[in-house]
C-alpha cells in the first residue's frame, strides 16, 4: 500500500544475497524509544543496562467477572523484574557486527517484548490464550444464553440494540466494570436463542456529552449494508450459523514450500464482467487458473470489511468481519478450502497499521474525545495518517494488543489462513511514517527517536504468536525502508517476517519505461537492483502489484505496448515492432525479477498475460463504473490473441522453478554485465541465466562463465515459438564447457568462472541453461525413460506435462531423433518395438504443440 504513496524506498547494500563473501557488508543504524530515547542516547556512555534496569515499567492487573479475559494499564510503581541474559545474547548482532554501535536499542526493544510477554503469562494465561479474545469479547454463545462484551470505557451508558428487540434497547442496557468492558448476557427464549442468526445489531451507548450514538460491535463477525440505498450505514451482523449451514473443512493444509510462488488477487474485482465478483465464482473459475499457471500461494486481498470499496481493502472498517460484497463466511471457507484441495496455500492481505476515519461504522467511532489509553487510537496528532486520512492504533495499550493479536488468530484458525501478508509496515516502525523520508540506507534512519518501539515490539509479539499456532505460517512485511532485522527471527533480536516485499524493483522497472530509450538501459544498474537486499533477510521480488496498476498509472504491458494493445494483439497479422518489442520486454522483466531479485516471487491478478489499461474502482469521478475494475479474461483465452503467449511463459517460468528449484537456492552469481552488448549473464542454483536486452544484436558463440563442467541444454526459451517468439535457438544443441583458467583462481577464470560454454543470444530475449546429467543417459546415447514415463502418465499427469512443455519437449524431439539413428542398426524385433514408441512420441509432441 506504501507504494502508491511514493515514498522513496531504499535497502541497506551491505548485505547483497548474490555475494555472500563480499567485503561490502556494511552499514550504519542507531535507536531507542520514542520516550526515552534521549535518556538512552545521554546515558549510553554509562551502560543502557543500568538505565533498562531501573526503568519502571506499568503493570497490568487480572480482571475477574467469571474468568480473566480483560486487563487494562493502572499507575503502579512496582518495577518488573526481567532475565538480562533474553537482552544480552543478540544473534542479530554476530550477523550484521555493524549493527553493534545500536546494542542498546536491541537490548531495550527485546526487554519490552520479553516483559510483555511475562505480564501476559502472569495475568493471561500467555500470549496464547491471551489472543483468544474474540471467544469473550463480542457475542459468544455461553450457557443458555448470549453473552456480548465491548470494551468502551468512554460510554456512560450502554445498551445492545437490534432486529431482535426492536432497536429498543430499554430492556437490553449493559453494565460496565471498573475497566471499561461491558457485558451483557441475554437468555435463550424458549430453547432458541434471543438474537436470531444472520440477525443486525449494533451498540448503542452515551458518550460525556449526554449523546446517544449507535456503532457497529468491534468484535462483529459480519456486517451488511443495504445496496439499494446510496450512502447507507453498514450494520452489525450477529454470525452464528446453525451447524446444517456452517461450512466444515474437507481439505489439510498443503505443506509449506521452499519458495513461495505468490499470486495476489482481488476477489472483488476477478470478474470479466463488469460486476463484484463473490468468493465461490472466484473459487470456481479463477483459482483453477492460478493452479495452471504453478503458484503455489494465493494472497488475497480486500477481506477484511471496508466500507469504501475505492480503498482497495485497505481502509478497514470492522477487522474480524468478511467483506460482505463478496459473500459471507461460510463462502469465504469456501473459496480457502477449494484452495488448499488445489495445492494452493492462501495468505491474506492483514491491515493493523492504521483503520478506516469512518465513525458510523468504524473502529473510530468508539472514539468519542477520551485519552489514548481508554481509547484504540492515539489521540491528536499521533493518531492520524494525514496521507492516508486514517487512525493510528496505540500499540502501547492492553486492549489494542488483545484487539490486533486476537485478529490475527482468528483469521488464522477461524478460516484456515495460512499466513499473512502486513500491510504498511513502515507506517508502523517509525513515527514518521516513512512521510517524505528518502531512506538511504543509513542505520542511523532505523534505530533512532524517530521508530516506534511499541509497534515494533507488536510486530515481535505478532509473529512469535502466528509461528507458536501455526509454525508453517509465510508471513511477508510490506516495507519500503529497508529497516535491518525485520526478516530476522525474533529469537535473534529481528522482527521475525520470513519475507519482505523487494519494493524498489518495480520502481526501478517504471523508472526504466518512463524515462528511458533502450540503448540507454545499464545491466550493471537493474543488475544491483535486483539484488540489492540485506544477506540472511528474505525478499519477495515482483515487477508490478496492485500498486502499478491503479488509476493515474500503467501495467507494464500497457507501458510497453499502450494503444497498440487495442488493435494489434492478433495472431492473425504480423506483430508491429511496438508489440513485438512489448511481448519480448514483458517476458524478460518478468523473469528476471523473478530469477534474480528475491527467494520468493508476486505476481498481480492478470499481468501474468500483460493485462491491458489500469484499474479504477467504481466511484464519483467515473460515474461508478466497473469497466475497469474486473479482468478481461477473455483475452487470455482468446486463442488468436498474444496475450497468450505471455501467460504460457508467466506458466513456464513457475514450471521451471519447480523442476529445478533455483529460487530456494543460496547459489546467485551474477557473472557478467555487458554494457555494451547489453547482456546479462548469472547463475542461480545451477542453472545458467543469458539475459540479452540489447534491441537488435544477435550474439552467434557467445561466451557465457559458468560454475560446472560438463554439457548444457536449453532449459527455457523467451524467443520460442509458443511463448511469441521467433524460435531462433535450437533446442536440440548441446553445449560442452571448456576450462578456464587455473582452478581455484577466479582471477585467472573467464568472468571469475572456471568453465564457459558458447551460445546463441538473440536480441530481445532470455534463455536458461540447465546441466545434463550423463550419468542418468542410456547407453548407446538413447534416453528411452523419459518418453516411457511421457507416455505412461495418467490424464492428471499428462496435463501437468503439457503445462510445462517447454521444459520437454525439446527432449523429446532429440530423444526421437536418436531412436529413428538407432533403427537404422538393429535387429527387426527391435526395430518393431521402436517403431511403435517413435510413433507414441510423434502423437504426443502433436499433442503438445497443438496446446502452444
Amino acid at each position: 500500500m506504501l507504494g502508491s504513496l511514493s515514498l522513496l524506498a531504499a535497502t541497506p547494500f551491505a548485505f547483497r544475497s548474490f555475494s555472500p563473501s563480499s567485503n561490502n557488508n556494511r552499514s550504519l543504524s542507531s535507536g531507542t524509544n520514542h520516550q526515552i530515547a534521549k535518556q538512552l542516547a545521554t546515558e549510553s556512555g554509562r551502560g543502557s543496562q543500568k538505565l533498562l534496569r531501573r526503568h519502571v515499567f506499568p503493570v497490568y492487573r487480572r480482571v475477574s467477572y467469571g474468568s480473566p479475559i480483560s486487563a487494562v494499564m493502572i499507575d503502579d510503581s512496582s518495577t518488573i523484574t526481567t532475565s538480562e541474559e533474553n537482552t544480552q545474547n543478540i544473534g542479530i548482532l554476530d550477523i550484521d557486527s555493524a549493527l553493534r554501535p545500536f546494542k542498546d536499542h536491541f537490548q531495550y526493544r527485546i526487554k519490552k517484548f520479553v516483559d510483555q510477554k511475562n505480564l501476559f503469562e502472569n495475568y493471561e494465561g500467555g500470549l496464547e490464550e491471551f489472543a483468544k479474545g474474540y471467544l469473550r469479547f463480542g457475542f459468544n454463545r455461553e450457557e443458555d444464553g448470549i453473552v456480548y462484551r465491548e470494551w468502551a470505557p468512554a460510554a456512560q451508558e450502554a445498551q445492545v440494540v437490534g432486529d431482535f428487540n426492536g432497536w429498543d434497547g430499554s430492556n437490553h442496557k449493559m453494565e460496565k466494570n471498573e475497566f471499561g468492558v461491558w457485558s451483557i448476557k441475554i437468555p435463550d427464549s424458549e430453547g432458541n436463542p434471543a438474537i436470531p442468526h444472520n440477525s443486525r445489531v449494533k451498540f448503542r451507548f452515551k458518550h460525556g456529552d449526554g449523546v446517544w450514538v449507535d456503532r457497529i460491535p468491534a468484535w462483529i463477525k459480519y456486517a451488511i449494508v443495504d445496496l439499494t440505498r446510496f450512502g447507507a450505514p453498514y450494520d452489525g451482523v450477529h454470525w452464528d450459523p446453525p451447524p446444517s449451514e456452517r461450512y466444515e473443512f474437507k481439505y489439510p493444509r498443503p505443506p509449506k514450500p521452499k519458495v513461495p510462488r505468490i499470486y495476489e488477487a482481488h476477489v472483488g474485482m476477478s470478474s470479466s464482467e463488469p460486476r463484484i465478483n463473490s468468493y465461490r465464482e472466484f473459487a470456481d473459475d479463477v483459482l483453477p487458473r492460478i493452479q495452471a499457471n504453478n503458484y503455489n500461494t494465493v494472497q488475497l486481498m480486500a477481506v477484511m470489511e471496508h466500507s469504501y470499496y475505492a480503498s482497495f481493502g485497505y481502509h478497514v472498517t470492522n477487522f474480524f468481519s468478511v467483506s460482505s460484497r463478496s459473500g459471507t463466511p461460510e463462502d469465504l471457507k469456501y473459496l480457502i478450502d477449494k484452495a488448499h484441495s488445489l495445492g494452493l496455500r492462501v495468505l491474506m492481505d492483514v491491515v493493523h497499521s492504521h483503520a478506516s476515519n469512518n465513525v458510523t461504522d468504524g473502529l473510530n467511532g468508539f472514539d468519542v474525545g477520551q485519552s489514548s489509553q481508554e481509547s484504540y487510537f492515539h489521540t491528536g496528532e499521533r493518531g492520524y495518517h494525514k496521507l492516508w486520512d486514517s487512525r493510528l492504533f496505540n500499540y502501547g495499550n492492553w486492549e489494542v494488543l488483545r484487539f490486533l493479536l486476537s485478529n490475527l488468530r482468528w483469521w488464522l484458525e477461524e478460516f484456515k489462513f495460512d499466513g499473512f501478508r502486513f500491510d504498511g509496515v513502515t507506517s508502523m516502525l517509525y513515527h514518521h511514517h516513512g512521510i517524505n523520508m528518502p531512506f538511504t540506507g543509513d542505520y542511523n534512519e532505523y534505530f533512532s527517536e524517530a521508530t516506534d518501539v511499541d509497534a515494533v515490539v507488536y510486530l515481535m509479539l505478532a509473529n512469535s504468536l502466528i509461528n507458536n499456532i501455526l509454525p508453517d505460517a509465510t508471513v511477508i512485511a510490506e516495507d519500503v525502508s529497508g529497516m535491518p532485522g525485520l526478516g530476522r527471527p525474533v529469537s535473534e533480536g529481528g522482527i521475525g517476517f520470513d519475507y519482505r516485499l523487494a519494493m524498489a524493483i518495480p520502481d526501478k522497472w517504471i523508472d526504466y519505461l518512463k524515462n528511458k530509450n533502450d540503448e540507454e538501459w545499464s545491466m550493471m544498474d537493474l543488475s544491483c537492483s535486483l539484488t540489492n537486499r540485506r544477506y540472511t533477510e528474505k525478499c519477495i521480488s515482483y515487477a508490478e502489484s496492485h500498486d502499478q496498476s491503479i488509476v493515474g498509472d500503467k501495467t507494464i504491458a500497457f507501458f510497453l505496448m499502450d494503444k497498440e494493445m487495442y488493435s494489434g494483439m492478433s495472431c492473425l497479422t504480423d506483430a508491429s515492432p511496438t508489440i513485438d518489442r512489448g511481448i519480448a520486454l514483458h517476458k524478460m522483466i518478468h523473469f528476471i525479477t523473478m530469477a534474480l531479485g528475491g527467494e520468493g516471487y508476486l505476481n498481480f491478478m492478470g499481468n501474468e498475460f500483460g493485462h491491458p489499461e489500469w484499474i479504477d474502482f467504481p466511484r464519483e469521478g467515473n460515474g461508478w463504473s466497473y469497466e475497469k475494475c474486473r479482468r478481461q479474461w477473455t483475452l487470455v483465452d482468446t486463442d488468436h490473441l498474444r496475450y497468450k503467449f505471455m501467460n504460457a511463459f508467466d506458466r513456464a517460468m513457475n514450471a521451471l522453478d519447480d523442476k529445478f528449484s533455483f529460487l530456494s537456492s543460496t547459489k546467485q552469481i551474477v557473472s557478467c554485465t555487458d554494457e555494451e552488448n547489453k547482456v546479462i549473464v548469472f547463475e542461480r542454483g545451477d542453472l545458467v541465466f543469458v539475459f540479452n536486452f540489447h534491441p537488435e544484436n544477435t550474439y552467434d558463440g557467445y561466451k557465457v562463465g559458468c560454475d560446472l563442467p560438463g554439457k548444457y541444454r536449453v532449459a527455457l526459451d523467451s524467443d520460442a515459438w509458443e511463448f511469441g517468439g521467433h524460435g531462433r535457438v535450437g533446442h536440440d544443441v548441446d553445449h560442452f564447457t571448456s576450462p578456464e583458467g587455473i582452478p581455484g583462481v577466479p582471477e585467472t577464470n573467464f568472468n571469475n568462472r572456471p568453465n564457459s560454454f558458447k551460445v546463441l543470444s538473440p536480441a530481445r530475449t532470455c534463455v536458461v541453461y540447465y546441466k545434463v546429467d550423463e550419468s542418468v543417459e542410456e547407453t548407446n546415447g538413447i534416453n528411452v525413460i523419459s518418453v516411457s514415463e511421457t507416455l505412461e502418465m495418467d490424464a492428471s499427469k499428462q496435463k501437468n506435462a503439457e503445462e510445462s512443455a517447454i521444459l520437454i519437449l525439446p527432449r523429446l524431439i532429440m530423444e526421437i531423433k536418436k531412436i529413428h539413428k538407432k533403427l537404422m542398426t538393429v535387429t527387426p524385433p527391435v526395430s518393431m518395438r521402436n517403431c511403435k514408441k517413435m510413433e507414441q512420441s510423434r502423437k504426443v509432441l502433436k499433442n503438445q504443440q497443438l496446446l502452444c
